[in-house]
């Protein structure tokens, strides 16, 4: 009996530690990995920013040109191409887009719904987030609020878009949060909109929180920062 009793306590306090050491994890290691990584994204994107590289502009061309300016290439899966702030979560908050909602690619940064529209362009650029673990980018989405400002840049410009309604909360099979025109969002007519997606409850994901915004002003990035950045 005693043996028993012995063993049994053993495998409880070796449950235990693996279960303390398993929530250290996720609540820790996957937070620092994650902020290293968005990191690295940002730094490799204003290292291509400065050099040049930045991707063409929506609605470039010439005045003179007959033929319609090509359609812009799609973004690359698991790249960055964006960087976005939300002063609402604080003025040091800022994440970068990449291309996908696959895990891998929501491990190191927000990810772009590949069906939506590109950034600044008409229709719903749609962008998810973690709500909890790997850096919790979106930790305080239930803070957010009408007429808040959610400010992206590609390298070229600023823009501006302002919160209309959220955060609503839905189930994950609800896809049409993301469709051009959403028909909960409260918008009419098509447009150029946003759309942030995050799980709910905080620990769980049972659920979906939504929110969108219409573009509310775009400005080349050599005008400096947009108003909504600026302490």
């Amino acid at each position: 009996m005693r043996v028993i009793v012995r063993t049994v306590s053993e495998l409880c306090i070796t449950a235990g530690a693996l279960i303390v050491l398993f929530v250290a994890y996720v609540l820790f290691w996957t937070g620092v990995k994650a902020d290293g990584a968005m990191s690295d994204q940002i730094d490799r994107l204003q290292q291509q920013w400065s050099q040049g590289r930045v991707p063409e502009p929506a609605g470039t061309g010439t005045a003179e040109s007959a033929a319609p300016p090509a359609r812009p290439a799609p973004y690359r899966n698991g790249k960055a191409f964006a960087i976005m702030y939300i002063p609402r979560f604080g003025f040091t908050w800022n994440k970068p887009v990449l291309e996908g909602t696959g895990t891998d690619v929501l491990k190191e940064g927000l990810g772009h719904y590949a069906s939506t529209a590109r950034l600044g362009q008409t229709g719903n650029f749609s962008v998810a987030g973690h709500r909890r673990t790997y850096g919790d980018p979106f930790k305080d989405f239930p803070e957010l609020r009408r007429g808040d400002a959610v400010v992206l840049t590609d390298g070229t410009t600023w823009f501006t878009y302002r919160i209309d309604k959220g955060p609503y909360r839905t189930v994950p099979t609800d896809v049409a949060v993301i469709d051009p025109v959403p028909p909960m969002s409260g918008y009419s007519r098509p447009g150029r909109y946003l759309t942030l997606t995050t799980c709910d409850p905080e620990w769980g994901h049972s659920h979906r929180l939504i929110v969108w915004a219409h573009l509310d002003s775009t400005q080349p990035v050599e005008a400096g920062k947009p108003r909504a950045l600026r302490r």
